[in-house]
């Protein structure tokens, strides 16, 4: 870890340099917009109003992480890992916020939640998501089941798909090919491909946007020892039209399919295997508004499919179904208090199917397992924006579930902010709620489920500062102190008979969250943040104390620009199953660091661009997993073509 450390050392230098090289930006005049967040209220308010410190990547930003997956993206920003994105194409993802996993992060797609009924932890699959699909994303960090539910315990990640084009007709192409290998291979050859093409634009009071991406990728093994590589495919459209009949009223509405197959080995035995998962997914929806004078009345109403199978020594199969209806009244008083009133329903059913022992064809599948459960929450939530500098947002929400009865939450997230010359100084500090529902999984499966459980509990306190060099450099610093009440556990009741069950124990994370962006000098921008975690050793598996992301950005000219970004993860503790014991034994990971370049051009009256990316520059073998494999230096070459 030599090069590591001098890099972080670098790294440090850099940071802390930053105030000197103000006095060199100072001369440079910088024209920017005010930035203005979303997902903490539902109104487009100034970050500088906002009490929390939310992260936005832009479409500035993803042109310059163009190549990367969806999850590799959000993995980039402060307080995020998601394990397994450095591995095989088709491993699985788990996401690890403020010590907690993927059943208390909440994902979001235009607003509307999106989840899997058929999962254990009830969460979104993001490799079925297209990044060139992507507009923008915006990552709410904390408890935040006041204004959607359950879930958000530990974020909120909004991701904004892009809109069809003022122009009457755009054709959008991109191509990217590149390697894909392990650390101790060096033939660099083409085992990567993602191209994605679309059609939109406006007629009128009319717009259309239709998509389509496919990827297809080869050369790793999924487990280190492993001698046969497994593939990974996908595919994904979309439609979206919308209408606008009035100044006071529009209608949105969308279709999408996405469809991966991923090939994966044996995760007991840590040997090859021709394993097989298949996931097909379909969502509908409807986005009427209606506007009046000073509010607006929005449904969202969206419905999602979701086909999973697995090929394996234990196979699967689940077909699940989400309605979700989401209705709300943004009404904004006067320039200073900012309401919203709304209703969430979801139903959500699963069907599962048992095989005969021996049995490998799922048309001898017997006895299909249906469970349902359905949520109707009101919520209400209000903001208070002085005059003085003080910001208040807080919320409740009455979560009423079919299986459970009631369960209430609410928030508190007042924020002060001081004007000064240079800029602004604001702190700010919350204490918010969340719940986590059981899964049908967990409530009604056979074998393991549990009807009789509650949902789990999460309470959050944050204090912290953000202070603002007007256009020439953003810094934050936040506290965290989560707290996790009636834990749901897999328990062993006796006799290797295990069940669903509520714990009594509590289990809590800390931590610290740094932000630092700044112009450094003329066209050389610098992006930092850097986590620290704290964990009681129940939650800690897997989840790194220190985590460090940087990215320099240069601009050569006008038409190419370069950038250079750093990750750094701490040791983290992981398990593997002991064939011998039938128990599993920690083991440690080591710390590993990944430098990445990208550099993109401009061609065709700027119509075209063209990109490269050179990922684990030094080629550091390292582990995400223990026992699977994970990517040596890549290289990717690519293009985006608009018309």
């Amino acid at each position: 870890m030599n090069k590591t450390k001098l890099f972080c050392s670098i790294l440090c230098i850099g940071t802390l340099s930053i105030g000197v090289a103000q006095s060199q930006a100072d001369s440079t005049k910088v024209e920017k917009l005010e930035e203005v967040v979303i997902t903490d209220s539902r109104f487009a308010l100034k970050r500088e109003n906002s009490g929390k410190v939310i992260t936005k990547i832009t479409s500035v930003d993803l042109e310059k992480l163009q190549g990367q997956s969806v999850a590799e993206i959000i993995g980039r920003t402060a307080g995020i890992e998601i394990n397994g994105v450095r591995s095989n194409a088709g491993q699985n993802l788990s996401y690890f916020v403020r010590g907690g996993r993927n059943r208390q992060v909440l994902i979001l797609i235009d607003g509307v939640q999106v989840t899997d009924p058929s999962q254990i932890a009830n969460d979104y699959d993001l490799r079925l998501l297209n990044a060139d699909q992507v507009e923008s994303i915006e990552i709410l960090k904390g408890a935040s089941s006041t204004l959607y539910g359950t879930g958000a315990a530990t974020a909120v990640i909004n991701i904004r798909l892009k809109e069809a084009s003022k122009k009457a007709f755009n054709l959008n192409l991109r191509s990217t090919i590149g390697t894909n290998q392990s650390s101790d291979e060096n033939n660099y050859a083409i085992e990567d491909s993602r191209n994605s093409v679309a059609v939109n634009g406006s007629l009128g009071k009319f717009n259309y946007l239709a998509s389509f991406g496919q990827q297809y990728t080869n050369g790793l093994s999924a487990v280190e020892v492993g001698t046969e590589s497994d593939a990974f495919n996908s595919y994904n459209g979309s439609l979206k039209l919308g209408y606008k009949f009035n100044n006071t009223f529009s209608l949105n509405t969308y279709a999408s399919i996405d469809n991966y197959k991923a090939d994966f080995d044996d995760s007991f035995g840590l040997m090859d295997a021709d394993n097989v998962s298949i996931s097909k997914q379909y969502r509908i929806g409807v986005s009427p508004e209606f506007k009046y004078n000073k509010g607006s009345i929005t449904i969202n109403a969206a419905y999602n499919n979701v086909e999973r199978e697995i090929e394996s020594s234990f196979p699967s199969m689940f077909n699940a179904q989400s309605s979700i209806v989401d209705a709300f009244n943004r009404y904004n008083f006067s320039d200073k208090f900012y309401t919203v009133l709304g209703v969430n329903f979801q139903d959500n059913k699963m069907e599962s199917f048992s095989i005969p022992f021996g049995e490998t064809n799922f048309s001898q599948a017997i006895n299909p397992e249906n469970a349902q459960f359905s949520i109707v929450d009101p919520y209400a939530n209000v903001v208070y924006v002085s005059g003085f500098g003080l910001n208040i947002n807080a919320g409740l929400r009455l979560n009423n579930h079919s299986e459970y009865g009631s369960h209430l939450v609410y928030s508190l997230n007042p924020s002060y902010k001081v004007d000064l010359d240079f800029g602004y100084v604001k702190g700010l500090a919350s204490y918010s709620t969340a719940f986590i529902t059981p899964s049908l999984f967990q409530l009604f499966e056979p074998s393991f489920g549990n009807p009789e459980l509650e949902p789990e509990e999460n309470q959050t306190i944050e204090v912290g500062a953000e202070v603002s060099l007007k256009d020439k450099a953003t810094f934050s610093l936040v506290y965290f102190n989560r707290n996790e009440d009636n834990f749901i556990g897999f328990v062993d009741t006796g006799g290797f008979v295990f069940q669903y069950q509520n714990t009594d124990q509590s289990f809590t994370a800390s931590g610290l969250e740094f932000v630092a962006q700044a112009k450094i000098i003329k066209n050389l921008d610098l992006n930092v943040n850097a986590t620290y975690t704290s964990l009681d050793e129940d939650l800690s598996l897997r989840i790194p104390e220190i985590m460090i992301n940087t990215r320099l950005d240069y601009s050569v000219s006008s038409s190419t620009q370069m950038s250079l970004s750093y990750q750094y993860n701490d040791a983290r503790e992981d398990s593997v199953f002991n064939n011998v014991t039938f128990q599993n034994d920690a083991v440690t990971l080591d710390a590993f660091g990944l430098l990445d370049f990208n550099i993109s051009h401009k061609i065709l009256n700027s119509k075209m661009t063209v990109f490269a990316n050179v990922t684990n520059i030094f080629n550091e073998d390292f582990q995400e997993l223990f026992g699977f494999t994970t990517r040596g230096r890549g290289v990717n070459l690519g293009f985006n073509l608009n018309l």
